[in-house]
């Protein structure tokens, strides 16, 4: 009783840091925490490598290029929303925005068990290079940690998402021949603009995301060793 009242407090306190921002800066914080929600982090990411990136998929016909772009799509974006969408329909959560530790355990399994799914679809098939491969296999183990971490506190599942994109590009950095200084540096500005965005809509601590990022990043950098 005493955790949860202090949990309220917290949230309270946070709230109130938020309301007392100008009003522009809200909106701009909520419209940054949309257009950079976790769940929308693996498709940016896998477009990054499919279109963007000048080595892993180079020679792929646009057509193979676009089927791995809409498998990610549909494994790892479209099903969890679903699954959330059905989840308040029938009553199982309070919100689809899933404000309460409550509301997450249920959504952040199912997810978990999508990006299991799409890893092993991935692994099994060796056209696909293997540090997509090994980003979706980063994923699953950050959403498992997630799952773990929301048994004692509201960690930040935005966070994690960016920290999975900042690993991403770590481990590429530190791996290819093709240098991704300049990608790197606007995924790092992103996670500052992202976990920013968290903190002044007053919905996380500044331990949550730090948390959040530490078990994106970490999560990359173990996939990266098991898979690559």
């Amino acid at each position: 009783m005493i955790g949860n009242q202090e949990v309220e407090r917290e949230e309270l306190k946070g709230l109130h840091e938020a309301n007392s921002q100008p009003l522009i800066i809200r909106v701009f914080a909520h419209l940054i925490s949309v257009i950079f929600h976790p769940l929308f982090v693996p498709l940016y990411a896998t477009w990054f490598l499919v279109f963007y990136h000048p080595y892993y998929f180079v020679g792929y016909p646009h057509s193979i290029k676009l089927w791995v772009l809409l498998r990610v799509g549909y494994n790892m974006v479209f099903f969890p929303s679903v699954t959330v969408l059905l989840l308040k329909a029938v009553g199982f959560i309070n919100s689809i925005f899933l404000k309460t530790q409550r509301d997450r355990i249920i959504p952040i399994i199912a997810s978990n068990l999508f990006y299991f799914w799409m890893y092993l679809v991935f692994r099994n098939q060796p056209q696909i290079p293997g540090i997509l491969t090994s980003f979706v296999f980063g994923a699953f183990l950050a959403s498992s940690l997630a799952i773990l971490g929301n048994i004692y506190f509201k960690i930040s599942l935005h966070a994690i998402g960016m920290g999975g994109l900042l690993g991403l590009f770590l481990v590429m950095l530190y791996r290819d021949v093709v240098p991704v200084t300049l990608p790197l540096m606007i995924v790092i500005f992103i996670c500052g603009l992202v976990c920013t965005s968290r903190m002044i809509v007053g919905k996380h601590s500044p331990a949550e995301i730090y948390l959040g990022l530490l078990v994106g990043v970490a999560s990359q950098y173990l996939a990266s060793v098991f898979i690559l």
